[in-house]
């Protein structure tokens, strides 16, 4: 027991790989054996994750000078520093089951959806499962950009390979933009490793050393540059979300699943995790700015939202509104307002999640995605109906259910926050506006005359289909109704977090060297 608990974090991420290098030595033809390894490789991944919560608190496993868990540190290429690092915290730990339970999921849901090209589908689905949860454990600069770059990979395949008519154009589309921003995270993180050697003399890429340390304000100036633009890419922020739309539209549905529910937050997650403890003071000094792109992305991904005629572009669209919602947390940099940041990743994973499922079950039945092509399906598929509106007012924040603890939460701590009351005042507007689309969408999809006669022998969710749900509607409930039993892992990080921001950007201030006009913060004018 000892010996799997201090290796869990390497059995959590390499199992999907395991699985998939089995699927490699079966048959092409043999399509059932490939399918039972990859759900079962999935599943798997997901029931050796459940310790990392269940002994979360046990003091064997905690690291009295960084508060981590499951540390496990071998050296791997000394003559950089680069050593293969891992370990979580509350944040990091939430996020990992997150995507143990959406792969699974993802994975399940593609037993009928995919016939072509078995084989090579699922073996990139588990490499794609490894890679995301690389990146949420690494805690050594070099291991995370290298499960960071590892994830691009299948993801670029999955979309280019098993999408919809312009799946080439979405797919080289996702990868350029997420290229660029790696390239540029790259070179901000061997600034400070360079940065980090001269003053220290020694070669290090460790994560927890970094966030120590102390950036002089002109190097956290260009480097929070570097990595914003990497990570708003990733989230996507406003300006840079143009490519998600064209991949979660092309995406299979497995693909736009994992996409939404765990790929996008790693955009989040790589603010709270490097950006806030890092560059506390450029996370201040550009405050105002951030804000504003929060704003304009929470009420512009809302009114396109609820422009379109096809399902899976709103579903898509909509993210780029809640995702505004997740960087107003974050960047409020109060305690409640990130916790509510942090949970609100989360709540998007299972929320958009589920809706991303419910529009590819309806595809898969009649190959077209047009709103107008719906009507009335409440009368013959009723389950189908419940599922779809219990999901949608997830995501519109109904109170009990898992979207309005996050976004009261974030509401909050904006409010709390000294001058940030506007924000918070403006950002209702998208809550409003949410709650119109989505429930636009559902009134004529679901209800009204069952008219156009192909809808009309639509069969009901079948007992697949339905598995896929369960987990996601106890969750929403469970968040809902009790979220102090996930909140309460979010405290310590998040604490350490808020204290750096907010005491390091006042000392900064004091002796920082004057800088141009235009890059001084609100607060020095």
């Amino acid at each position: 027991m000892d010996f799997f608990m201090n290796n869990i974090l390497n059995i959590v991420c390499y199992l999907p790989l395991a699985g998939m290098i089995v699927i490699m030595f079966i048959r092409r033809e043999n399509v059932l054996a490939i399918k039972w390894t990859a759900n079962i490789a999935a599943l798997l991944g997901f029931l050796v994750s459940i310790p990392l919560i269940t002994s979360f608190n046990d003091p064997k496993y905690i690291d009295a000078a960084s508060r981590f868990r499951f540390i496990y540190e071998v050296p791997w290429i000394p003559l950089i520093g680069a050593n293969y690092k891992l370990g979580v915290d509350g944040i990091s730990m939430l996020l990992v089951l997150l995507t143990t339970l959406l792969g699974t999921i993802a994975v399940l849901s593609s037993w009928k959806a995919i016939s072509e090209r078995v084989k090579e589908y699922y073996a990139f689905m588990l490499l794609l499962q490894t890679g995301m949860i690389g990146v949420f454990i690494s805690l050594d600069f070099l291991v995370f950009y290298v499960f960071w770059e590892v994830m691009l990979v299948p993801m670029y395949f999955l979309i280019g390979v098993w999408g919809g008519p312009r799946k080439l154009y979405a797919a080289i589309k996702f990868f350029l933009y997420t290229l660029a921003g790696s390239v540029l995270m790259l070179v901000g993180i061997l600034a400070i490793y360079f940065y980090q050697y001269n003053t220290t003399g020694v070669y290090s890429f460790d994560i927890l050393q970094f966030q120590k340390l102390g950036f002089p304000t002109d190097i956290q100036y260009w480097v929070f540059l570097a990595f914003f633009v990497g990570f708003a890419i990733k989230v996507p922020m406003f300006p840079f979300h143009t490519w998600l739309p064209d991949a979660h539209v092309e995406a299979p549905t497995a693909g736009s699943v994992i996409l939404a529910g765990v790929l996008l937050k790693m955009g989040t997650y790589g603010f709270v995790r490097f950006s806030l403890p890092m560059f506390p003071w450029a996370t201040m000094h550009f405050l105002k700015p951030m804000l504003i792109l929060c704003l304009i992305g929470i009420i512009y991904g809302a009114l396109v939202a609820m422009m379109q005629k096809d399902m899976k572009s709103l579903v898509a669209y909509s993210s780029v509104s809640h995702l505004g919602f997740v960087m107003l947390g974050v960047f409020a940099a109060t305690p409640v307002a990130l916790q509510g940041g942090v949970l609100q990743m989360v709540n998007h994973g299972i929320s958009t999640g589920a809706l991303f499922l419910i529009v590819g079950i309806i595809y898969e039945r009649r190959h077209t995605r047009l709103i107008s092509e719906y009507g009335g399906l409440s009368h013959i598929m009723p389950v189908y109906a419940t599922v779809f509106l219990i999901m949608t007012l997830s995501s519109i924040g109904m109170p009990g259910l898992n979207g309005f603890i996050g976004e009261f939460f974030i509401l909050q701590g904006t409010f709390a926050a000294p001058g940030l009351w506007p924000y918070a005042a403006l950002a209702v507007l998208g809550i409003v506006l949410g709650a119109a689309y989505m429930l636009w969408l559902y009134q004529r999809v679901m209800f009204g005359k069952l008219e156009n006669p192909l809808n009309k022998v639509l069969p009901d969710l079948n007992f697949r289909e339905l598995v896929t749900f369960v987990p996601l509607i106890i969750l929403a409930f469970w968040i809902g109704i009790y979220p102090s039993f996930f909140t309460k892992y979010l405290d310590e990080p998040v604490n350490a977090i808020v204290t750096r921001v907010r005491s390091d950007y006042f000392i900064n201030q004091a002796k920082a060297p004057a800088l141009p006009s235009t890059q001084r913060s609100p607060e020095a004018r």
